[in-house]
């Protein structure tokens, strides 16, 4: 009884055994399924964060800070699959093995308890046989005693017949043989029983026990190989997560705030000269300014050179240009000779020249609110400028650079491909088996048509970049000879304005014109020189042959086709564009004009501001 309370005992404790097992198990699958979920939250953080293709975002991360950040974004990904390594190699070496352990382990227990249930059922069979030889024996011997004790009474009785006294005998003798092979029989059992409990009890029981003792002792051992196998899967990733920070750590003091600066210089700078000096303007003295515009007109009209600031040529339409009537048309009959020549000469005008500057000097906000909206204009009408004449010179020198550089790119990208196609036909020529070399005939020519576009870009846009860096180095001369000028006479900068101040304290238009034609290009000439056409809202159709004599006007013949870029404001002009450098205002009653309805309906809602 003891001894089935010892398997009893056992067979709880290794089953304990084996409950701590599979707990660790589960334990170790969390912490996978935590480290998993870890790492798919840091890939997503990291992704998140990452510059989005064709995005602004990418030219950010040109600046070292940006560039760190995104560092930091990489690593803390590799970080991310370290953790998935510690996962994958928790499973596969701990979880993994510990299951299939774990179902080995049940099957050996169950084998070793089942062989002591044997062993514990066989000796039980055998104390039980042993039991009965016993009994039966007992049994035996008190029938033989009770026939021994029935013959002697029947013997010593006198009135019994001889008969009957022999049966006792022999039923007496009968009963002394059966105990004696009764006695034999239980003899036997229990020397065979000795024997059994014997080996049960020094060499199957121990055996057993023995089995189950090495079978715990590798649940244990495996239990605490698996524990340290569980700090090991970690420490083998210490040093690469160390790598990862230290990559970190590099990023970050590779952060130069000098360059970032110079590149926020170099994206923003527009090449735009500084303004000058604000002249001082005295109100101590009465000013009687009384100049004609007849000095500036009649020098127009008469044909002379028309002094510009710094020596433009572009020919600009100044907007204090007082527009006049516009002619009527010509009757249907009329000669081309009987058609009148368009506006009064600005002479016949007796409006002041300083009333004009007045108020172009009061609509100047209004043209800096168009100029900035026209861009909101051609970005709806369409894409920018072609040639970026839209932006700053030195911003539209770098885009008009980058234009080149891609298109050199692409022109070599054809190339190769033109070669790598021309080496095919060689092939195909040397062996005529492998293909036919007619076939790549048309794809040749299509590089090479493709080449010879690419290169006309090329050359275009190069004619841009050379004109704008033109313009940058014809600025940066003058400014470097204007600086020289004001270092080596200064008095004669400092006397300019008493030289145009006549005896009476008046100013002298004169003077005034020939200081101007001695003095460099101005931030005021600049902001109409540098500014992009306006966008064209339309087309016209010439109805009658005009001669745009008088200024702010345009020639134009009769059928021929122009370009629209300003409405007829009520004053009975249009203003119309040849090409880029030829535009003008010729009468509305001599065109036939085609707005675009889209170009008209903004051009207006513009106009409101």
């Amino acid at each position: 009884m003891k001894q089935k309370d010892q398997f009893d005992n056992l067979e709880k404790h290794t089953q304990w055994g084996i409950d701590v097992l599979e707990k660790f198990i589960k334990f170790v699958k969390e912490r996978t399924e935590i480290e998993l979920s870890y790492a798919k939250q840091l890939r997503n953080l990291s992704k998140k964060y990452q510059p989005k293709k064709n995005s602004k975002e990418e030219e950010e991360y040109r600046y070292t800070s940006a560039r760190a950040f995104l560092a930091t974004l990489n690593e803390m990904n590799d970080y991310a699959g370290q953790h998935e390594v510690i996962s994958e190699n928790m499973t596969s070496l701990i979880t993994g093995e510990l299951t299939r352990y774990v179902q080995e382990l049940k099957q050996e227990r169950k084998s070793h308890f089942h062989d002591g249930r044997k062993a514990q059922q066989h000796i039980e069979t055998c104390w039980k046989q042993l039991e009965a030889s016993k009994r039966r024996f007992e049994r035996d011997c008190k029938e033989a005693d009770r026939a021994q004790q029935y013959f002697e009474k029947m013997d010593a009785d006198i009135n019994v017949t001889k008969a009957d006294v022999e049966k006792a005998r022999q039923q007496a003798q009968l009963r002394h043989q059966m105990a004696e092979d009764s006695k034999a029989e239980y003899s036997s059992t229990l020397q065979k029983f000795n024997s059994e409990q014997h080996d049960h009890y020094y060499t199957h029981i121990p055996h057993i026990f023995q089995k189950i003792q090495e079978m715990e002792e590798r649940r244990i051992v495996r239990i605490g190989e698996s524990m340290k196998t569980f700090a090991e899967v970690d420490r083998q990733v210490i040093p690469i997560i160390g790598k990862c920070l230290d990559e970190i750590t590099k990023a970050a003091e590779s952060i130069d705030h000098k360059n970032d600066s110079q590149l926020v210089i170099e994206a923003f700078k527009s090449g735009f000269e500084p303004p000058g000096d604000v002249d001082f303007e005295d109100f101590t003295q009465p000013m009687k300014r009384t100049v004609s515009e007849s000095s500036l007109s009649n020098s127009r009209a008469d044909g002379k050179s028309e002094p510009k600031f710094g020596g433009k040529s572009k020919g600009k339409l100044w907007p204090f240009i007082k527009k006049n009537k516009p002619p009527p048309p010509p009757p249907a009959s009329a000669s081309p000779s009987a058609v009148p020549n368009g506006p009064q000469s600005p002479k016949q005008q007796k409006e002041p020249l300083s009333h004009r500057f007045n108020e172009f000097m009061t609509s100047k906000p209004k043209i800096h609110c168009f100029r900035s909206l026209k861009r909101g204009l051609s970005l709806k009408l369409g894409a920018g400028p072609e040639d970026f004449s839209n932006l700053p010179p030195e911003q539209r020198r770098k885009k008009l650079q980058q234009k080149v550089d891609e298109l050199n790119r692409d022109i070599q990208k054809e190339m190769d491909q033109r070669d790598a196609l021309t080496k095919m036909k060689d092939v195909y020529i040397k062996n005529p088996q492998m293909g036919d070399a007619a076939s790549v005939d048309h794809r040749l020519a299509e590089l090479g048509q493709n080449i010879e576009k690419l290169r006309l870009e090329v050359q275009k846009f190069e004619g841009w970049l050379a004109e704008v860096e033109g313009r940058l180095s014809m600025r940066s001369e003058a400014r470097r000879q204007s600086g020289l000028y004001e270092a080596q006479n200064p008095s004669a900068v400092n006397s300019c304005a008493q030289d145009r101040e006549s005896p009476d304290g008046s100013y002298t238009e004169e003077q005034s014109q020939e200081t101007e034609m001695k003095v460099p290009a101005t931030d005021f000439d600049d902001e109409f020189d540098d500014e992009e056409p306006l966008p064209t809202i339309g087309t016209c159709k010439a109805l009658y042959t005009f001669e745009g004599q008088n200024e702010g006007t345009i020639s134009v013949a009769e059928g021929e086709m122009l370009y629209v870029i300003e409405e007829d404001k009520g004053d009975g002009w249009t203003r119309i564009r040849r090409n880029e450098d030829e535009e003008g205002y010729v009468p509305t009653s001599y065109v036939e004009v085609y707005l675009d309805k889209n170009a008209k309906d903004v051009y207006k809602s513009l106009e409101k501001i």
